[in-house]
């Protein structure tokens, strides 16, 4: 018996649903149902629906359930090489067409302590990616960072703090550790000089944990320039504290072996406007909480 298929059904049996396939792909970089189904905004059942959809369009079971998790098949394997590309050129495709031309200025924020590693990198790929933006770059301290974002003279900003205040977002956090001259030897002095901007949010904690202690200290160097706090430190005659992965290359963590306290873990957070710039600064944004996750700032600090 000739069975007689039109073209319209051999056309829908042979089109793959990117939805499914999408959920396919998460569900194996995720490594489950639950953590993709929070990534794509849908719930666990539809997740699933979705792979059983894919599977049965292609008439291969693509996960294999072993204990409580999932194991890609052989035709998973094989699909999920497929599946990436397909998705990275449909979503190529759909940012050429429906990208809007931005274009402007944007004011970003940062601590100077926290400039490096990442700054430099973030800001080269919004140049290469929005050349029509300028990103208007600004580096301060943290409480005058905030002022100048309350205001609304800047439209993003990172802050090094103790806290998260609200409609702020945490991108990470950090150790302060104790920093001086390659080499040096002033971290043994006492009392223990110290050198910092007057208005570093540093400074105190620094100082409570040398009291807590019981070292002896003194303010060696103060200064509002963060360039004359670094050569006095890179000279040896004195000490400074920073976030782990932040030393500048005149500067290197202080191996104290106990001899200094342990200081306290920061916060790095980020703060976005929700004004006319809020669609550029929300790129910004993501560029930096990409930067932010764990893995790349090992990445940084093992470099």
């Amino acid at each position: 018996m000739i069975v007689l298929t039109s073209i319209k059904e051999v056309d829908v049996a042979r089109n793959l649903d990117l939805t499914a396939m999408r959920a396919f792909v998460t569900v194996a970089e995720c490594g489950g149902v639950t953590k993709a189904a929070a990534m794509l905004h849908l719930t666990q059942s539809a997740v699933s629906m979705q792979l059983k959809r894919l599977e049965e369009a292609l008439g291969h079971p693509l996960y294999s359930r072993v204990g409580r998790g999932l194991v890609l098949t052989g035709q998973g394997e094989q699909l999920l090489s497929y599946g990436r590309r397909m998705l990275s050129l449909n979503d190529e495709v759909w940012g050429l067409m429906t990208k809007q031309d931005f274009e402007g200025e944007l004011r970003f924020g940062v601590p100077h302590d926290i400039v490096y590693p990442h700054i430099p990198n973030v800001l080269q790929t919004m140049a290469a990616d929005f050349p029509r933006v300028k990103v208007q770059l600004s580096s301060s301290y943290t409480a005058n960072l905030k002022e100048q974002f309350d205001r609304g003279a800047l439209d993003l900003i990172l802050t090094t703090e103790a806290e998260l205040d609200q409609g702020g977002e945490t991108l990470s956090s950090a150790r302060l550790i104790w920093v001086g001259a390659p080499g040096g030897s002033a971290w043994r002095q006492r009392p223990l000089r110290l050198a910092f901007e007057y208005a570093c949010l540093f400074r105190a904690p620094v100082q409570a944990a040398l009291d807590d202690a019981g070292i002896r200290w003194e303010m060696g160097v103060e200064s509002d320039s963060s360039r004359t706090v670094e050569a006095s430190i890179s000279a040896d005659l004195a000490v400074h504290a920073c976030l782990e992965g932040s030393a500048p290359p005149h500067m290197e963590e202080i191996r104290h072996g106990g001899a200094l306290p342990e200081l306290p873990d920061l916060k790095i957070n980020s703060y976005k406007t929700d004004g006319p710039a809020s669609a550029m600064a929300s790129i910004l944004a993501d560029m930096l909480r990409e930067r932010y996750k764990p893995e790349q700032l090992r990445t940084a600090r093992s470099a």
